[in-house]
């Protein structure tokens, strides 16, 4: 009795460990970036047939009706990659309908006789999972022999097998958004291409016939058309950083919130008016060249909307015609805010001023804010516009990452 206690204990603690083997080797291979997708399927499937004693694992495409074998670690010749079967032919037919496991220890034992799968593969023993993909159907993850299993399969060997199924499907979920993601991009890379040859040639020849026609006679009708023409150089521009800007961020930096206030300031048109950066030495994770963007457009509104600041008391160093704009960090959650102390936005306005095309102001062309939203969109912080502590405006950015 206290030998098979022991030799119980034994063979325990070899499964453990073996378990724990499998567990590290299948972490190392899903969180290798030098490896493609299907070579880390295929890493896996190999360590899983090891680990959990069947000679085939195979990850399944079902479409219309078919099952396509899409990846493989089979000596079967019937699970290799590239074959297809009728679903109705396949094991994985039940998976699919399944919300857990589907396991087979003795298909002959367990009713399988007849049924077409058993039939034209000859697979005794199964194990698999379904396989979604934005909530939709994909296929599935899947082991088989043709011999059956001795013992069944422990729990530790099932929870390694829904661990497989939910980390292939994650990773096809990602490889679909980043196709559909580089889609974006390249149809974006067509409309920037279009606008930026396309419309600017002709307006820049137009542009140098109004200069040569202003030079050769004095008519009242030049300066409208050089101010339309001027309108059109603006709405380019702002389409080409619209298109460019609403694309998700891919990588993040450590950012000083203060540093890239003073550069975006630097470079806006922001007239009389002055900037007091007192974040305290925020720094965030952002991208540093749309932040400065965003900036810029904020303190550009700020100028363009702005009035003499009346008695700002931290006003000092602003001439009459500007407006004090502070950048600061956000008291009640992780975030910033830009604020001025010029006339503000009336409450019933302000769902209105992100829409793309609104605008107040005779030369604007409207896409200044909506430029803001998208590149805090882009980054996944939420925007708001509420009333400034001196009666202006204050945009305020939440959930942004604090470095």
């Amino acid at each position: 009795m206290y030998l098979r206690d022991i030799t119980g204990q034994r063979e325990l603690e070899q499964r453990r460990q073996e378990s724990l083997h499998a567990i590290q080797q299948l972490y190392a291979v899903s969180s290798d970036q030098g490896r493609s997708f299907e070579e880390k399927v295929e890493a896996i499937l190999e360590l899983s047939c090891e680990y959990l004693s069947m000679p085939n694992g195979l990850l399944t495409r079902i479409e219309a009706g078919t099952q396509y074998v899409e990846i493989s670690h089979a000596d079967h010749p019937e699970l290799q990659a590239g074959q297809s079967c009728p679903l109705e032919q396949a094991y994985c037919k039940r998976t699919v309908d399944l919300d857990s496991l589907l396991t087979i220890v003795n298909a002959a034992d367990e009713g399988w006789d007849d049924d077409p799968a058993h039939e034209q593969s000859g697979i005794e023993s199964y194990v698999g999972g379904r396989i979604e993909v934005a909530g939709e159907r994909y296929g599935t993850l899947c082991f088989a022999d043709v011999d059956p299993r001795a013992d069944g399969f422990t729990d530790t060997q099932r929870t390694f097998v829904e661990l497989l199924t939910r980390w292939v499907s994650y990773e096809l979920e990602r490889q679909r958004a980043q196709s559909q993601l580089q889609r974006e991009r390249d149809r974006l890379d067509r409309f920037a291409s279009v606008v930026s040859h396309d419309l600017r040639n002709p307006l820049n020849t137009a542009m140098g016939r109004v200069d040569l026609l202003a030079a050769d006679c004095d008519s009242e009708h030049v300066p409208p058309i050089e101010r339309s023409l001027d309108r059109i150089e603006a709405l380019i521009e702002d389409l080409l950083v619209m298109a460019r800007e609403g694309l998700p961020v891919d990588e993040l930096e450590v950012v000083d919130l203060d540093d890239v206030a003073s550069d975006a300031w630097s470079t806006a048109e922001t007239g009389e008016s002055g900037l007091r950066a007192t974040s305290g030495g925020l720094r965030i994770m952002a991208d540093r060249t749309r932040l400065r963007q965003l900036l810029e457009n904020l303190f550009r509104n700020s100028a363009e909307h702005g009035s003499a600041s009346s008695g700002s008391p931290d006003g000092e160093g602003i001439d009459g015609d500007g407006v004090a704009v502070t950048v600061g960090a956000l008291t009640d959650r992780s975030g910033f805010y830009v604020a001025d102390d010029g006339p503000g936005v009336p409450t019933a306005d302000r769902e209105q001023v992100f829409e793309m095309g609104y605008t107040t102001t005779s030369g604007g062309t409207g896409f200044g804010l909506s430029i803001v939203e998208e590149i805090a969109g882009a980054h996944g912080w939420e925007v708001s516009l509420v009333e400034s502590a001196d009666g202006g405006a204050r945009f305020e950015f939440a959930g942004v990452e604090p470095a």
